[in-house]
């Protein structure tokens, strides 16, 4: 009898997951202006083999993802936000969020979409962030090398547009065909000077300003 995990780390590796990147981005200013405060942003990126390859091949637009996803999606979730946490100092620091996931090109989109698109993923990282808005996402299917933008709101206005933003994350040597890259991003803070207005301060605007622009 094999012995059973005793890290989500381990647990992880069992089910598939071959790594996990963090990228810790500290912003300083803009535009020659110097913040007040420093804004840190922050992605981690677990690489995991694709539960729906086998031997080369989708099992299918007709298969059920429903095991798979809940048996990987909250432990990858789990290993994310713990090192979103540990990196930016934990949730009380953190007000934004975001998520990715990019599936090979031997995979469906849908089976991107099945790691983060359900409570199995999306719900443990909004509890454990502190979070309640929808989390923002990008999804597809990408070759090894591609460059993300990995977009972010508000952990619980979504609206606020001060703090809507990406980070940018390098996949490099991934995902192979048969592996998914599932990203978790945060920052603790909104863009640096922002000061586009926001809905509590818009004017009423409608397609009448465009009459009388010809």
């Amino acid at each position: 009898m094999t012995d059973r995990p005793t890290t989500f780390e381990e647990l992880g590796a069992s089910l598939g997951v071959r790594r996990v990147t963090l990228i810790h981005e500290e912003v300083f200013g803009e535009a020659g202006s110097v913040l007040d405060t420093p804004v840190h942003k922050a992605a981690a990126i677990a690489v995991v083999k694709n539960p729906w390859i086998v031997d080369g091949q989708s099992t299918g637009t007709d298969a059920d993802l429903n095991d798979a996803t809940q048996k990987i999606a909250p432990v990858i979730a789990k290993l994310l936000a713990d090192r979103l946490l540990t990196a930016l100092g934990g949730a009380e620091n953190i007000e934004a969020f975001g998520k990715a996931a990019l599936v090979g090109t031997s995979g469906e989109l849908e089976h991107a979409g099945a790691l983060i698109h359900t409570p199995y993923f999306g719900n443990l990282i909004r509890e454990m962030l502190e979070g309640t808005s929808i989390i923002c996402f990008t999804d597809g299917r990408v070759e090894p090398g591609t460059n993300v933008h990995v977009p972010m709101w508000h952990k619980t206005h979504a609206a606020n547009r001060d703090h809507y933003q990406t980070i940018d994350v390098s996949l490099a040597d991934a995902p192979h065909a048969d592996e998914i890259c599932v990203i978790a991003a945060a920052s603790t803070g909104p863009r640096p000077f922002p000061r586009i207005g926001d809905r509590k301060t818009d004017i009423p605007v409608t397609t009448d300003i465009l009459k009388g622009l010809l």
